[in-house]
């Protein structure tokens, strides 16, 4: 198995777990332990795995990407365009993913509820803290987000998963640590990038038990429900190729005709090598320099701009990863049956966008964030499960549009810059 790349060792376990539920059901026992026991032994394992590494993987991405711009006089002009760039993309991305998943409603079948059909339950006392930490709010209560980014006791904040604050505290550590002597911001950046390419390892080493774990959470869920899950599934999948699409092939040419005065189509045949890389690799890190020489060879940016803004980009600015996060914790809340008012979808907005700050460029990596997000609204972490059936492919579309950002944003910059040849004979 470990010869076969990990997308099919993936797509096999699914292919399997169908089988395998289908014919042993929620009743068919071994030595006394019934199969769904053991499929939900395996299941909960790998889950347990993936939100093991929240914390310092999330902490250690944003204090490395911030840290990353320099000092102050490197985030003047040039930063501040940049900042500004991935803000706005982001930000764009989202909007556009919560506008495709309420329009087409995954989570909704003849507008009840497909929770039944996913096998995604919840108890008495789970369901009122869920539905109490979604209903009766109103627009006073978005102070109280922001009042809750800033912890009162950090560790507290991160044992009882309050990430809003941990995200603000490594944006803020971040800042500041490349504000100290440099001995000693030398010193804390090597460290924190220790961490941070330890918990990149981590996490690949947790995904090559993928297989296993997709294998027990499919498994269990077609055990319970037959293959009713799938039509959701299908619609779900569906929602964030369209919502991708339009990120893709509408909102970023219009930005790139108007605001970089270049033609689009131009710029898509510059980066068709670095974007089908992404796309085969699932990860915008692993593809960084390849963008860089499509950005500079093929665009024509120059070598400081593209030094400066593609790595921070594959860093930060994860427009891919953060439109899907706000569709799947939209998606999963609509299939509880929750109704979520516009200072929840407003949260979800908010902490995608930070979320997709600390997402590391690497395979799968945007599950952990997506329990972040979960965590906020007071839906169970255990419901991602279910988007690992789909989440192998969507994640190769979501990182070819990740690196599509980010050269975005070079030429956007750089014609702010007043760079000249850029996009000329392409």
């Amino acid at each position: 198995m470990r010869k076969i790349k990990l997308h099919w060792q993936i797509l096999i376990a699914i292919v399997l777990a169908a089988i395998a539920g289908s014919i042993t059901g929620t009743e068919a026992s071994f030595l006394g332990v019934t199969f769904v026991q053991i499929y939900d032994f395996v299941g909960t394992l790998f889950m347990n795995a993936l939100r093991m590494i929240i914390v310092p993987l999330i902490m250690s991405s944003i204090i490395v990407g911030i840290a990353n711009l320099g000092s102050g006089s490197d985030l003047g002009r040039l930063g501040g365009k940049t900042l500004l760039y991935y803000a706005f993309t982001s930000t764009l991305a989202i909007l556009i993913g919560l506008f495709f998943v309420n329009l087409m409603a995954p989570g909704l079948a003849g507008g009840v509820p497909v929770g039944d059909q996913l096998n995604l339950t919840l108890d008495g006392d789970a369901v009122a803290s869920a539905v109490a930490s979604v209903e009766g709010r109103g627009s006073g209560d978005i102070v109280q987000i922001f009042l809750r980014m800033i912890p009162t006791n950090i560790v507290a904040a991160a044992a009882e998963g309050q990430m809003l604050g941990l995200i603000f505290f490594s944006l803020v550590f971040g800042f500041f640590m490349s504000q100290i002597p440099s001995k000693q911001s030398e010193a804390l950046l090597t460290l924190w990038r220790g961490i941070s390419e330890t918990m990149m390892k981590i996490t690949m080493w947790i995904m090559t038990f993928a297989p296993y774990g997709v294998f027990g959470l499919v498994a269990e869920t077609v055990a319970a429900t037959g293959f009713s899950a799938f039509r959701p599934m299908l619609l779900f999948f569906i929602t964030v190729i369209l919502a991708l699409a339009a990120h893709t092939f509408i909102a970023l040419p219009l930005i790139l005709k108007y605001v970089a005065k270049v033609h689009p189509s131009r710029h898509f045949r510059a980066m068709a090598p670095a974007m089908l890389t992404a796309f085969s690799s699932a990860s915008s890190s692993a593809t960084l320099p390849l963008t860089m020489e499509c950005v500079e060879k093929n665009a024509g940016v120059s070598e400081r701009t593209t030094s400066f803004v593609l790595p921070l980009g594959a860093t930060i600015n994860m427009d891919g990863t953060a439109l899907y996060e706000c569709v799947a914790a939209i998606f999963l809340a609509q299939a509880y049956g929750l109704e979520l008012s516009f200072v929840t979808q407003f949260t979800i907005v908010l902490v995608a966008l930070l979320t997709s700050i600390g997402v590391a460029g690497i395979p799968a990596a945007s599950l952990v964030a997506i329990t972040v997000i979960l965590t906020a609204i007071g839906l169970p972490v255990e419901a991602i499960g279910l988007l690992l059936v789909t989440d192998r492919v969507l994640d190769m579309c979501r990182s070819a549009v990740n690196i599509f950002s980010d050269s975005c944003g070079a030429v956007v910059i750089a014609k702010s810059e007043k760079e000249t040849g850029i996009l000329e004979g392409v």
